[in-house]
């Protein structure tokens, strides 16, 4: 274990989703019943002693965040928690347009938004659903409102080989960050095969030679991401490497599911039992000491890499909407 600065959560809200994405839910899963889920007010405690302890990014998924009432007074209520300095989310996009006012109106500081294919057809295929053209306008609406945009494409042999460069022309006129990652072994991802960013990127340089590393500036990320840009392209190409640019050693985040489990790792079962703690019954400054203390300590227990590479050595067997995206 390595010691390192944690300042990011990342704090799932439901395990519900309105799309049946073959990677991820491909059917119905048995939804949990809302008294297990954490109430926004526990979260909001949960987030309020993460602060204290040095988080300062969060970053709002489900399932799909956009499909449980209230979402938008979830932000509102993160976004007023001294020490916040962002508070994001990751959609779909099927509901986004629809909620974009409110969202903006709660604070919202970036959008990312997951798109892998720009097929109708196949959007259909993967998702279950004919949705593609109100993600495409969802992507329009927010680069139109100014909210920081980015497009999450998980990269699979299966899926999406052959259209990354219509998925790259997209940040061509439209200020997005086009993100391609790698899709790991987790849940029914296991049963795709991930496309190799080191492979992408040669691509994309075969087409545009002149791509060249973009510095990182104020607010373009918290996360793993590395950025390229493209002269004359309005946004950015980026690329979360999980499999073949391992970056453990630089990883910030953990993860609350909507069970109140904090994890500290993808590939590992280990997790802190929170919603214990904030439904304990014990004074709240003694349940904020506790919290405080897990997040202090986190750095530590914090595993020094993950075993993707090795799958007979993962030890989480939840499906990814049961973790949070």
């Amino acid at each position: 274990m390595n010691e390192r600065t944690i300042d990011y959560l990342r704090i799932s809200i439901t395990d519900r989703c309105n799309l049946r994405c073959k990677y991820c839910m491909p059917s119905d899963i048995e939804s949990l019943p809302m008294r297990e889920i954490l109430t926004y007010e526990e979260i909001a405690e949960i987030a309020e002693a993460a602060s204290e302890s040095g988080i300062r990014h969060l970053r709002i998924t489900g399932g799909e965040p956009l499909v449980r009432k209230g979402c938008a007074d979830c932000i509102r209520m993160l976004k007023s928690i001294p020490g916040i300095e962002t508070v994001m989310m990751t959609t779909n996009g099927i509901l986004l347009k629809q909620f974009l006012p409110k969202l903006l109106e709660a604070g919202i500081d970036g959008v990312n938004i997951s798109l892998d294919t720009l097929d109708k057809e196949k959007y259909r295929e993967i998702t279950g659903t004919d949705g593609l053209a109100l993600v495409l306008g969802a992507v329009e609406a927010c680069v139109q409102s100014g909210v920081r945009t980015k497009i999450n494409v998980a990269a699979a042999e299966e899926i999406n080989k052959e259209e990354i460069p219509d998925l790259v022309r997209l940040a061509e006129k439209m200020p997005v960050d086009v993100r391609f990652i790698e899709m790991m072994p987790i849940g029914y991802g296991k049963q795709f095969q991930s496309l190799d960013n080191r492979a992408i990127l040669e691509k994309i340089r075969g087409l545009y030679p002149e791509i060249y590393p973009a510095e990182r500036k104020g607010k373009a990320g918290f996360g793993p991401a590395v950025y390229y840009q493209i002269p004359g392209f309005a946004g950015r190409i980026g690329f979360i490497s999980a499999m073949h640019g391992k970056f453990c050693k630089e990883c910030n985040r953990l993860r609350l599911t909507s069970t109140g489990q904090l994890k500290y790792c993808l590939c590992y079962d280990d997790a802190e039992d929170m919603k214990s703690i904030v439904r304990s019954g014990m004074d709240k400054e003694m349940r904020k000491k506790r919290i405080r203390q897990i997040f202090l300590e986190a750095g530590k227990k914090k595993p020094s890499g993950h075993c993707f590479e090795n799958p007979e050595d993962i030890s989480e067997n939840k499906k990814m909407s049961q973790i949070g995206g």
